[in-house]
């Protein structure tokens, strides 16, 4: 049973599986690989729909995974799309919709790429698909839970393939081999309110915290590390909820969201942060309190022979020498790491989460000829190793 990658996409478009809402995707994948002779395990932890499919039933064979989620973002301002976000509509060449580049056309292609392979090449070995729900939203219980759920079922990896985009804006140019850490610190400084004419008798709590964001904002983290560029420290927002122009608040909240490589830990950062808010605390005579969570720690997976394989099979359809890169946000390759080697590999990701998400048609084709290519050159390998 041959599957269109292209068909499937659109199928998965038209379930809106707005973070955590399954939508029907996890639903319309597990029919279909079961179809194909693939075991399926539905795991749901919290609110998040996952998915577990396995072909093969042996223990000791090599096993190539690869991992990927359904969930999207919400549509945004509906009135500022051309068409339907879950229409998955085709025009000149491009494929419509929330998420057709992040990334239900990454998770069409491997599934696809997976079902011609077993069904024409039964591989000496297991294909495994991990499937979430929880990529877009907090992630606790998503790619998280299904490894749970592995490590308990006894269940391995050997090597792992994710199909985020990856591509800054041409197909083939870049693939992730790590990523940097990600933090989000909510700051809420507290004061006494007070008639703006007497401040004396108030204690203002918006100096204190422009004084802090001074601090935060205008120190280096650091200049880059050898596998990751510089750390960054972004104020996304500052508010007092304040519409009277003569009193002065009692409090302020900022938030504040760090990009950190290697050269750190969370833990670290955090220590900092909540030190130079005890300095500003102690300065202005104001509370300030911090909040802070921790998403993900950076990680880097050397390039080995996960990368290589990858690498050589983008080329081979691609006609581009891939480059290594830890650019970009955070994704499930940080839960990955922790069991086995990781690659990210997908389409070209300019159109993720903008109005008007859409992905080229030609470009998904594309991609499952990668990881169908990718698919038989590792059990290819593995006859070799076993000669």
């Amino acid at each position: 049973m041959k599957i269109d990658p292209v068909s499937l996409t659109a199928d998965l478009i038209r379930c809106p599986s707005v973070t955590p809402e399954e939508g029907g995707a996890i639903e319309l994948l597990e029919r279909l690989l079961e179809m194909n002779g693939f075991s399926c395990t539905r795991i749901t932890r919290g609110q998040v729909s996952n998915l577990f499919a396995k072909w093969g039933s042996g223990k000791n064979g090599r096993v190539f995974g690869f991992n990927g989620h359904t969930d999207v973002v919400p549509v945004g301002d509906l009135s500022s799309w051309s068409v339907d976000p879950f229409g998955a509509e085709v025009k000149e060449g491009f494929l419509y919709g929330r998420g057709a580049t992040d990334m239900k056309s990454g998770v069409a292609a491997f599934v696809a790429a997976a079902i011609d392979f077993v069904n024409n090449n039964p591989p000496d070995g297991s294909v495994i698909i991990t499937i979430t729900g929880d990529e877009e939203g907090d992630a606790e219980d998503g790619t998280a839970a299904i490894l749970d759920w592995m490590k308990q079922n006894g269940e391995k990896i050997d090597h792992c393939l994710v199909g985020e985009p990856t591509s800054p804006s041409k197909m083939g140019e870049m693939m992730k081999i790590g990523r940097r850490g990600s933090m989000t610190a909510k700051v809420i400084a507290t004061g006494v309110q007070g008639h703006s004419a007497y401040p004396d008798r108030a204690k203002n709590p918006i100096l204190a915290m422009v004084k802090l964001l001074d601090i935060l904002a205008s120190h280096q983290l650091d200049i880059g590390t050898e596998h990751f560029d510089p750390s960054t420290l972004a104020i996304t927002s500052v508010d007092t909820g304040n519409k009277a122009s003569n009193v002065i608040p009692a409090s302020t909240t900022a938030t504040i969201n760090i990009r950190f490589n290697d050269k750190h830990t969370g833990k670290k950062i955090s220590d900092w942060l909540k030190q130079c808010a005890k300095n500003i605390e102690h300065l202005t005579k104001t509370k300030i309190n911090i909040k802070i969570n921790i998403s993900g720690e950076p990680f880097f997976s050397k390039p080995g022979y996960l990368a290589k394989l990858v690498k050589k099979s983008v080329k081979k359809y691609t006609g581009i020498s891939a480059d290594f890169s830890t650019t970009g946000g955070t994704s499930d390759a940080r839960y990955i790491i922790k069991k086995c080697p990781v690659v990210e590999f997908g389409l070209v990701g300019k159109k993720m989460h903008a109005v008007d998400e859409s992905v080229q048609t030609s470009q998904i084709i594309g991609l499952e000829n990668i990881y169908s290519d990718i698919l038989k050159k590792f059990y290819l390998d593995v006859k070799k190793d076993r000669k």
